[in-house]
């Protein structure tokens, strides 16, 4: 799994951290979006994960909640690496077991900034991540594939 993982890594990077990430929706029918997303410790149990940053009003975080599971596909030129598996929610509708309410912008920010994210104003950061409601998804390995 680590070496699949140094593929994230590296067509990650050379996506500039856009990948497309998919959930299921209700009806079974897949929904699919282009997102920043990148590669990050969990917050809990320190291992690897794909984290992206949703708005608490996105109909994907409703998919995801639903679901349980996402993959999340990025991509340089033919080359590609899925990452799949059940997500964990952090955010102000979703409660991380073993992560406080007070860690959440911290790992929103973390997320962020594995995506490749710069920012000069952390507070303001802050600020709008808490009025759109954001919610980290945190992505567990289960399955890796590439043709790279």
């Amino acid at each position: 799994m680590a070496d699949r993982l140094a593929v994230v890594h590296e067509l990650g990077a050379a996506s500039r951290w856009l990948a497309v990430v998919a959930t299921a929706r209700p009806d079974g029918s897949v929904h699919a979006s282009l997102v920043n997303a990148g590669v990050l410790d969990h917050p809990v149990t320190a291992r690897p994960v794909v984290g992206v940053v949703v708005a608490g009003s996105a109909r994907k975080l409703g998919f995801l909640r639903s679901s349980g599971r996402a993959a999340v596909t990025f991509h340089t030129g033919w080359r590609w690496v899925t990452v799949e598996g059940p997500v964990d929610l952090a955010g102000p509708d979703h409660h991380l077991e073993g992560l406080s309410a007070g860690d959440v912008p911290e790992l929103l920010r973390a997320i962020f900034r594995s995506a490749g994210g710069t920012h000069d104003d952390w507070s303001e950061f802050d600020r709008v991540m808490a009025e759109e409601r954001r919610t980290a998804v945190l992505v567990r390995p289960a399955r890796v594939v590439t043709n790279a």
